[in-house]
């Protein structure tokens, strides 16, 4: 590929990154909906729990296996015959009522996430080459955080005017266009040139990798902490905008979009700018940005000063998630990236997880 070509001229990679954004925006509507419902009809705290622990469970308790399949499957194919499943589960979650039906039904839309994700990003050397890594994840992030931004307030709009039908057939309809996304591809990760003949492949070998290398094994480590951390304080955010500057839910809903919009400015016009030397150091200094945009806050009781913070903290965490996704794309050998990535998914979902318990 031209390496002054901008990647965003190539049909594959405009494909990719479409799907990502189509993805996120996707799983936000079924999550927004899926909540809603479920509390209406049971009006339970531990329902609605139990739904989260069924969405985001799998992508921990399978995450080695799951990229392992995408390690041993050529990624197009299996992205494609994920994304159908998907499509087919959502749609009949769209007509189900019964709660234990609703939670095992989302326990397999989890395990669908648990391996669409990782091949998703581990089609991204294929497309931009090594020398491009840090601008492609930069566009790919982007995408993931337009869905954000868009998902939650599409799935609260779509459940008020149809109930769960009609947001869970968005979504099947979202999953429908990923998976004719991935038939369209014209480009390869083939798993068989990338073997290690030497050994049979391994479902732990991702996370194995990530914690055996000295830089990477410190980005885990401290992209678990800090998203724990900061997880949990998005509970307290509630409280603070609501009792402490005496704000109300619009405030709160202002301060997520701005947090959200800061982390898309940070992945698509700072990333790049990153020199290749210094992405760990940078990935670490913006968890420290992150986490300040959070604390300041408590320290001038301005809610001006409280957005500007949350861009603050946006534009560093989306500046941080593409540092750590760049690291593991330069230096995890190219056979494990499907397992490496979903490793990473399995970190970061444990730790949201083990904060929303907090």
């Amino acid at each position: 590929m031209d390496a002054d070509r901008s990647l965003l001229r190539d049909r594959d990679f405009r494909l990719v990154a479409g799907s990502v954004g189509l993805s996120a925006l996707g799983d936000w509507v079924a999550i927004v909906a899926l909540g809603l419902h479920v509390k209406e009809i049971t009006d339970s705290g531990y329902a609605v729990a139990g739904l989260w622990i069924c969405l985001f469970g799998p992508s921990v308790a399978v995450a080695g296996h799951a990229g392992l399949l995408v390690d041993r499957i050529e990624a197009t194919r299996l992205l494609a015959v994920v994304s159908a499943a998907g499509a087919v589960i959502a749609g009949v979650l769209a007509f189900v009522d019964a709660t234990a039906a609703v939670l095992a039904l989302t326990a397999l839309l989890g395990i669908v996430f648990a391996v669409s994700s990782p091949a998703e990003f581990a089609l991204v050397p294929p497309l931009a080459g090594e020398r491009r890594i840090q601008q492609a994840n930069g566009h790919m992030e982007t995408a993931r955080y337009i869905g954000f931004g868009i998902g939650p307030l599409a799935g609260g709009l779509l459940f008020s005017i149809g109930d769960l039908e009609l947001a869970m057939l968005v979504d099947a309809a979202t999953f429908a266009a990923v998976a004719c996304a991935a038939l369209a591809l014209r480009i390869r990760r083939d798993p068989s040139a990338l073997e290690d003949s030497e050994r049979a492949p391994r479902a732990r070998d991702g996370i194995a990798y990530l914690f055996r290398d000295r830089v990477l094994s410190l980005a885990m480590a401290v992209a678990f902490f800090s998203l724990l951390f900061m997880s949990a304080v998005w509970v307290g955010e509630l409280f603070f905008v609501a009792d402490v500057l005496g704000k109300g839910d619009v405030a709160y809903g202002a301060w997520l979009s701005i947090w959200t919009l800061g982390m898309a400015m940070g992945a698509l016009l700072l990333s790049p700018r990153v020199a290749a030397g210094a992405v760990a150091a940078t990935g670490l200094a913006a968890v420290a940005v992150q986490g300040s945009g959070l604390a300041l806050p408590a320290l001038w009781l301005s809610f001006g000063f409280f957005l500007a913070c949350g861009f603050m903290g946006g534009m560093a965490h989306g500046l941080k998630n593409v540092m750590f996704r760049s690291l593991i794309h330069v230096r995890v050998p190219e056979r494990l990236h499907g397992r490496s990535f979903a490793a990473y998914n399995g970190i970061r979902n444990t730790a949201e997880l083990g904060a929303f318990a907090a």
